[in-house]
């Protein structure tokens, strides 16, 4: 009798924290610009897909609004958190909006000062 092993799969749970944060970018003439600008950050991978752009980080990125508004030809100020808003489908991590910037993080920790929360335990 042939006994048979299933081979472990790759796709196992893992509840351990990735240190990533990211967003995906509709596939299209503005998504294309933030992608060439988050392109340019160390810490940033670009995907490229069909429909979608996927823009993934390692700890935490800035999106730049005047690096956007540059790399797209417009004055400055053309591009904000509702322009992104308008071009990004989902995100993972915590996200913060400011006046000129949008701030991604992969641990809610690292965003607490943003958010005025405070991480010491009440007794």
């Amino acid at each position: 009798m042939t006994v048979f092993k299933t081979a472990e799969s790759p796709y196992r749970a893992d509840n351990t924290a990735s240190n990533m944060c990211g967003f995906t970018l509709m596939n299209n003439q503005v998504g294309a610009i933030i992608a060439e600008v988050m392109a340019a950050k160390d810490n940033v991978t670009v995907t490229p897909l069909p429909s979608m752009i996927r823009v993934d980080a390692v700890g935490r990125t800035d999106v730049v609004y005047a690096e956007v508004d540059e790399a797209a030809g417009e004055e400055e100020g053309w591009f904000n958190a509702a322009e992104f808003e308008e071009s990004m489908s989902t995100h993972y991590g915590r996200m913060i909006h400011e006046d000129d910037r949008t701030i991604m993080f992969a641990n809610p920790e690292d965003a607490a000062e943003y958010l005025d929360f405070d991480l010491k335990p009440i007794r």
